[in-house]
């Protein structure tokens, strides 16, 4: 399989995990689709989608950055059809866009766990709506979520339910995605971290500089979401990654260099 040429709808590119995925596609050919909010860059978090369309340029790829906010449908309409209109198509939707309250459900304000609901289960499932005629012609469809395995152990949902529960609903989602477009060829999987990732979310969320000393670089679920997508989508679909064992069944077992700090001790994920 190749990227040359496939066009990859991306949500949440403009930094982290997102933009990383972006540019190692770039690099085999591909033609992102660089869907985010951010316009103007957040000292807090960087990058914006001109600065990842900028990237992904230099990176070899084509861009093009649309400005989208998932939770609007109008929005999620207007640029699925400028994507297609502009490459002629879509051949994958990565939903990467997902927001976070790492909080109980005493602390967990309403408009928070609007939040989580509006952006990580039913963004996801409208932008993937709106692809879906799309990838039907598409040149070796895919669909991957960023979205844990689920693992209804109480430990991981006594913590942070809300939160817990709309990643669990996003490969719900993907489980059900695998099986009802089956029959039109197109993959649905989701990918996870083994450890935290080093991103500005990550930093801001759970403990600044401390976190991000025994976290990952975003390249590994890069090169972990390249190999998925890399493969025949007839026989590879249903299944919930974990990005290390991914690369592990690539050949790849060597993963030091994708330590922050190599040799050091690792932050398992939140739900791993």
């Amino acid at each position: 399989m190749t990227f040359q040429n496939r066009t990859i709808f991306i949500t949440g590119a403009s930094r982290g995990i997102g933009e990383a995925i972006a540019l190692k596609l770039a690099a085999a050919g591909a033609n992102i689709v660089i869907a985010a909010k951010s316009v103007e860059e957040d000292p807090r978090l960087g990058g914006t989608i001109f600065s990842v369309a900028a990237a992904v340029e230099s990176a070899g790829g084509k861009a093009l950055p649309i400005q989208v906010d998932i939770r609007d449908e109008a929005q999620i309409q207007q640029a699925v059809q400028k994507a297609a209109d502009t490459f002629g198509g879509i051949d994958v939707v990565i939903n990467n866009a997902s927001a976070i309250q790492l909080t109980n459900t005493e602390q967990t304000p309403a408009k928070r766990f609007d939040l989580m609901y509006d952006i990580n289960v039913r963004g996801t499932f409208l932008v993937t709506q709106h692809c879906i005629p799309y990838l039907k012609k598409g040149n070796n469809p895919h669909i991957l979520t960023l979205s844990p395995p689920v693992n209804i152990t109480p430990q991981w949902l006594g913590p942070h339910v809300a939160y817990t529960i709309s990643k669990y609903n996003m490969s719900m989602l993907t489980l059900g995605w695998a099986e009802e477009l089956k029959s039109y060829g197109i993959a649905a999987n989701s990918l996870w971290p083994a450890t935290t990732i080093a991103t500005a979310a990550i930093k801001n969320l759970l403990g600044g500089d401390a976190i991000i000393k025994v976290s990952r670089k975003p390249a590994i679920m890069a090169d972990a979401a390249y190999y998925i997508l890399d493969k025949p989508a007839a026989s590879c679909t249903g299944n919930n990654f974990i990005d290390e064992a991914v690369l592990k069944a690539e050949g790849i077992t060597d993963l030091a260099h994708y330590a922050v700090t190599p040799g050091g001790r690792l932050q398992p994920d939140l739900f791993l």
